[in-house]
């Protein structure tokens, strides 16, 4: 058995399998114009799919990863998880056709819900209380720092090996976590604290769960909220590119966005005890409606110019990035107050089916890309009303 790390590895490592996601869908953007042409050169926008893609695996794979953590063991389930991964980003590498490219991100998606649902299991096994939430704040802390590089990490990699090669370092990426993870941290659940493995409990838990109308109306509004992200990310280097013609920057604009837009997540930690979770979620989707609004005029009508234009996107950006730190913690927290008796699975059938409702929700925004920000403007206006009335809703409701 592997001695334990220290308390500083052990969060590194935390913030690196968290960052398997991060890595697995930003450092793709800006490969998507390389991938359009080699693949989709007659419907470029179809090269945004590698993006959902993933999430759609990630979001059925979020469903199932816990249980059989239960059964099988946290490191057992990572590492196969991993295993996954590695051969659905070989099969990427490899694939002659955009439907095989999205089969193996589904896949790829698919292996990394593991590392990214059986690690917060991991912790808790480990710690409790005020010490596992300071553990994971430290683990996240480090984590907020790939989403700012990984574009740019993706443009040094096309520019010196092709778009293809990024899976290759996907492959050395998950190498190289997973084999801290088999020699450094010892297995956290031990054989007596395990369950058989059932789907029985599993269905149970989704019947319990979804019949609560408190639930029901949480899930919707946290897809809303994730497809407002995710439709964001899918068009967000096709507008660089082709409405500001911006693609080499991209990466750097990129990085702002995301450092700037960590405030949120600061902002409802200092704000959720006087406001209340409820008031942090209609006040920040009220924020981001009305600028969004406001932006939608200013563009539709053009009196910004190019580069008003192209500032105010990139404060919008912060504004939408943002949103998620100020409300799905806020929104999940909801859902869950009823829900103690059977917290694990149903933290699992929640992100799980708000993640692949969201991805519904995003590819039709996504794929009407025209070359504007107009379509993108529209369809975050619509979900963003949407949530607002749905977060009115959860405040009479709880």
């Amino acid at each position: 058995m592997p001695s334990s790390p220290s308390r500083g590895e052990f969060i590194a490592l935390l913030a690196l399998l968290f960052a398997t996601i991060a890595l697995s869908i930003d450092a793709m953007l800006p490969a998507l114009p390389a991938i359009a042409a080699a693949l989709s050169p007659s419907d470029p926008n179809k090269a945004q799919l590698v993006l959902t893609a993933f999430v759609l695996g990630m979001g059925v794979g979020t469903l199932f990863a816990g249980p059989l953590s239960d059964s099988l063991g946290r490191k057992t389930t990572i590492l196969a998880g991993f295993a996954l991964y590695i051969l659905a980003s070989a099969a990427a590498w490899a694939a002659p056709s955009l439907e095989t490219l999205l089969v193996a991100r589904i896949v790829m998606g698919l292996g990394a819900a593991a590392p990214r649902t059986v690690t917060i299991a991991m912790v808790r096994d480990m710690f409790k209380g005020p010490e596992m939430a300071q553990i994971m704040s430290f683990a996240m802390m480090v984590f907020t720092v790939v989403p700012a590089i990984a574009p740019l990490m993706g443009q040094g990699v096309i520019a010196l090996a092709g778009w293809q090669a990024i899976f290759l370092v996907y492959i050395g990426f998950a190498l190289v976590v997973a084999s801290w993870l088999h020699l450094r941290q010892p297995e956290t659940l031990p054989l007596a604290a395990r369950r058989p493995l059932a789907f029985g409990p599993l269905l149970t838990a989704c019947r319990e769960v979804m019949s609560l109308r408190i639930v029901q109306l949480s899930i919707l509004t946290q897809a809303l909220t994730l497809g407002m992200l995710f439709a964001t990310l899918s068009s967000m280097e096709g507008i660089f590119a082709q409405t500001f013609d911006r693609a080499g920057s991209f990466p750097l604009w990129f990085a702002l966005i995301a450092v700037a837009s960590m405030s949120g997540s600061i902002l409802n930690a200092r704000l959720v005890m006087r406001i209340g979770m409820h008031g942090m979620v209609r006040t920040t989707y009220a924020v981001l409606l009305s600028v969004t609004l406001a932006y939608l005029a200013l563009t539709a009508t053009g009196v910004l110019g190019r580069d008003g234009a192209f500032y105010a996107h990139i404060l919008w950006s912060v504004v939408l990035f943002a949103t998620m730190g100020l409300t799905l913690g806020n929104i999940n927290a909801v859902a869950m107050e009823p829900l103690g008796h059977v917290a694990g699975m149903a933290t699992s059938v929640i992100s799980s089916i708000a993640t692949v409702a969201s991805v519904l929700l995003a590819v039709p925004v996504g794929l009407m890309f025209d070359g504007t920000t107009l379509p993108l403007l529209f369809g975050v206006a619509t979900y963003g009303a949407a949530a607002l009335g749905l977060a009115q809703l959860l405040r009479r409701q709880a």
